[in-house]
């Protein structure tokens, strides 16, 4: 039999499909004592949008700026096993990050504020250009190209730092707590562009939060952290028939959703609703 004939009658089997990121019994202590994560294991796969759900202080902005290399380890490691590595022990200009304030450059306009990645990596505006318009228009400010981020709303502002994230196409994309400081109709039309954003582009979606609706909302799987140190409580995958929109936030699937995630934080934290649970 021929190696020809042979691969027709026996196949050979699909590779198994390799996660984005794997965190190995990462711990970390900053200078001061304090130990901001314990021992947390965590592994997100391609396509994912994962909520790292728990209080103020338990290390979620820790573990994203660890996944995302603007903080070493302690101990534990993080691999990439889909990636190519640089030198620095990172993917080759896979990550991009939105951080909670959207960190736009004032004397910049929109256009420029965007085009700053695109820069850095020595890419000419005007090959850019394309790219960058693409990425306004993703997010609804195309005819805004020109402006300045003191000629922005707040969530104006954040949609900019959006684009900016996205314009170098990467394949995860670190959310920190982006639109908690915004009002909640605001909030809420941008989750829905961001949900829009991770169907269309597939890319995968790491996103930090203290809202138990919001994460209930967005995710397709939410990660429960505990108080400080921070490691993993519980980790709920999330599915849905239903369109996430407005009759999902009404739905029985969601409450009941909300209720179990809420019921594990509480678990997590170690005291009562009317402590102190903030549900927004």
């Amino acid at each position: 039999m021929t190696d020809l004939q042979s691969l027709e009658q026996h196949p050979p089997s699909p590779s198994p499909k390799r996660p984005l990121v794997v965190m190995s019994n990462v711990s970390k202590s900053f200078s001061s004592g304090t130990l901001a994560l314990s021992d947390m294991s965590l592994t997100v796969e391609s396509g994912e949008f994962v909520s790292l759900l728990g209080p103020s202080g338990c290390g979620k902005s820790t573990a994203l700026r660890i996944i995302s290399g603007l903080g070493d380890v302690t101990s534990g490691t993080i691999d990439w096993p889909a990636s190519r590595i640089n030198a620095k022990g990172l993917p080759e200009g896979d990550i991009s990050f939105v951080f909670q304030e959207p960190t736009l450059m004032p004397w910049q306009t929109v256009f420029g504020n965007v085009y700053l990645p695109l820069r850095l990596r020595g890419i000419s505006k005007t090959a850019a250009r394309q790219d960058i318009m693409a990425c306004l228009e993703t997010v609804g400010l195309k005819d805004f190209a020109d402006a300045y981020p003191r000629e922005l709303s707040g969530g104006m502002k954040m949609r900019v730092s959006i684009a900016r994230a996205l314009v170098t196409k990467p394949k995860l994309l670190l959310m920190d707590e982006p639109f908690a400081a915004l009002d909640e109709i605001t909030r809420q039309k941008l989750n829905d562009d961001v949900l829009r954003l991770w169907r269309e582009t597939g890319i995968t979606v790491i996103f930090v939060t203290h809202s138990v609706f919001e994460s209930a909302y967005l995710s397709n799987r939410i990660v429960v952290m505990k108080a400080r140190p921070g490691r993993v409580h519980a980790d709920f995958p999330l599915a849905t028939s239903l369109e996430r929109g407005p009759l999902y936030r009404t739905s029985e699937e969601y409450r009941a959703t909300c209720e179990k995630v809420s019921q594990s934080l509480l678990e997590a934290i170690g005291f009562p609703l009317a402590d102190g649970l903030e549900m927004h």
